[in-house]
């Protein structure tokens, strides 16, 4: 049998004669309270909530009747309390924990209804220090976990969404709490407080310039139980942070199936790298298939940009994610949803486009209002056995660079402009990447090989298959310019990329060997540009 402490047994039910409640998100609270109240349980209640439930006609007691010490310091003393918390922690069935609640004057507390001060929407609506720091809840995190520690006895409420569980366990217990209620409600209870003290201390790291803090936490909020994970045999869910930032999280879905746990991960990496392309300049399509884009272009129109994105690897198109940078219209969408799409991801959507997509009832459209600061800080996460490999997020812009030209032929203005997009695609690319680009489009791309070379054959390869596909004669990567995510350790990798057709090269340069690789780009009258940064992604 399970026991609260010295020997004493865990009650399976437990009668609810008293409540504490005191929330900062009041919807649902009045009818909480007055289903509560008519079962007979004696409110008590502090500030803005008192006054709100008093408005609807209830009948509450003041915290400070039950503390007998008035709520002070603009509120930051109220529930810091032994009174208080001797009410929430004393375990009922204990001789010694009730001669010291008769001894001082403490009632117990059945039930506590706390949600925590709005600190993550605070800060993420970009509020000064000071507020940041004054919605800091103390009081609130402090009584959750005395409440959830002793849930033996006291039932602990964090969200709204939960007052319709506690009140039909009530109904169906005579008004009282189950303890399968009572130890589900507890878990939840401590994994809010843990996820918001996650988000504080992160934000005070980031506040103090505190890259690798001793501790580091990461919470979340599910937002959706996934049918599985990567695989049928993997269990997932999908947990929102309190980040801002517009993508697959926080995008509106208009229409079509749930969204899989690989359908969230590749359209998180198709709107990330369209996000890179400024709509005030040009229309831009991704398409992404298992994280890696196969198609990239800018046009003069999304229709445009959609058509040549999917003449870089129309095959792999299939089934694939489309990431567009701006409006989607219906030109562009009359063309998407000719092949089978998983996703379309764009700022917004014009009413006839979404008309256009409703055929399809599967596909899914979200849309974002607006596209990711590629520039914005931010961190990156990814677990390992025993541990969490955390870094901040790539916010390197190619525009932001200082390229230097180390060849003897500098780019010209057209090679210039694609080997700016072809780095700019590359960032998104899986490491070892390798990227074909000419006038505005990817004609080839090699991702996630042991070897540069072989990402070099890869792309060319691919590009063959593309020329082919599109009805040419000339192979789509003659004229075109190449893009590396990293150095060329060996000239080997150019080489293979010149033999391709690429007149001018864009890399980080770093290598033992950069004078070699340089050398033999001149020798093959290519043009080469540094960027000086390294864009590896794995």
């Amino acid at each position: 049998m399970a026991v609260v402490s010295k020997g004493v047994p865990v009650p399976p039910l437990v009668s609810v004669k008293r409540a504490l409640l005191s929330v900062s998100d009041k919807s649902g609270l009045v009818e909480f309270a007055q289903a509560l109240a008519a079962r007979g349980i004696d409110l008590v209640s502090t500030g803005g909530t008192r006054k709100a439930l008093e408005d609807a006609g209830l009948a509450v007691k003041d915290i400070a009747e039950v503390t007998g010490f008035p709520e002070i310091m603009d509120g930051r003393v109220k529930t810091l309390h032994p009174r208080v918390h001797g009410g929430l922690l004393a375990i009922r069935d204990d001789a010694d924990h009730a001669i010291a609640m008769t001894d001082h004057g403490i009632i117990g507390i059945d039930l506590l209804c706390v949600n925590l001060y709005p600190f993550e929407e605070t800060v993420a609506s970009g509020a000064d220090y000071a507020t940041g720091v004054e919605n800091i809840d103390i009081g609130g995190p402090a009584m959750t976990r005395a409440a959830a520690k002793n849930h033996a006895y006291v039932t602990v409420v964090v969200d709204p969404a939960d007052y319709g569980a506690v009140l039909d366990d009530l109904a169906a217990n005579d008004g009282k709490s189950s303890i399968a209620l009572r130890k589900r409600l507890a878990q939840k209870a401590f994994a809010r407080t843990a996820a918001y003290d996650a988000a504080v201390s992160n934000w005070l790291a980031d506040q103090v310039g505190e890259p690798t803090p001793d501790y580091r936490a990461v919470g979340g909020r599910l937002a959706e139980v996934m049918r599985y994970g990567e695989n049928p045999h993997q269990s997932a869910g999908f947990y929102r942070t309190g980040e801002r930032r517009p993508g697959v999280a926080t995008a509106r879905q208009l229409q079509g199936k749930t969204l899989s746990y690989n359908n969230i991960n590749d359209t998180d990496a198709a709107f990330e790298l369209v996000s890179e392309f400024d709509p005030a300049r040009t229309r831009a399509v991704a398409i992404i298939k298992h994280a890696n884009p196969c198609g990239v272009a800018e046009g003069a129109t999304l229709k445009q940009a959609y058509e040549r994105a999917l003449r870089c690897d129309p095959v792999s198109a299939f089934g694939g994610i489309v990431a567009l940078n701006c409006r989607l219209d219906a030109a562009a969408a009359e063309e998407i949803v000719k092949i089978f799409t998983e996703v379309i991801i764009t700022p917004e959507a014009d009413d006839e486009a979404v008309e256009i997509v409703a055929r399809k009832k599967n596909l899914r459209l979200l849309v974002t209002g607006g596209l990711a600061d590629p520039r914005a800080p931010g961190l990156f996460v990814k677990s390992v056995a025993g541990g969490l490999l955390v870094q901040s997020r790539d916010n390197g812009v190619v525009d932001d660079l200082d390229l230097k030209v180390v060849t003897k032929r500098a780019p010209t203005a057209q090679e210039l402009a694609d080997l700016t997009f072809a780095f700019r695609v590359a960032k998104h690319v899986k490491s070892n990447a390798i990227v074909y680009a000419r006038d505005g489009a990817t004609v080839g791309i090699g991702a996630g090989q042991m070897s540069r070379v072989d990402s070099a054959r890869i792309a060319a390869r691919k590009a063959l298959d593309a020329t082919e596909a599109a009805g040419l004669g000339e192979p789509l990567t003659k004229g075109c310019v190449v893009a590396s995510d990293a150095f060329f350790p060996f000239a080997d990798g150019l080489l293979s990329a010149a033999e391709a057709g690429a007149t001018a090269v864009i890399q980080p340069g770093g290598s033992m060997r950069d004078d070699e690789v340089i050398k033999a780009a001149d020798e093959a009258g290519l043009a080469m540009v540094l960027t000086g940064m390294r864009h590896f992604r794995h």
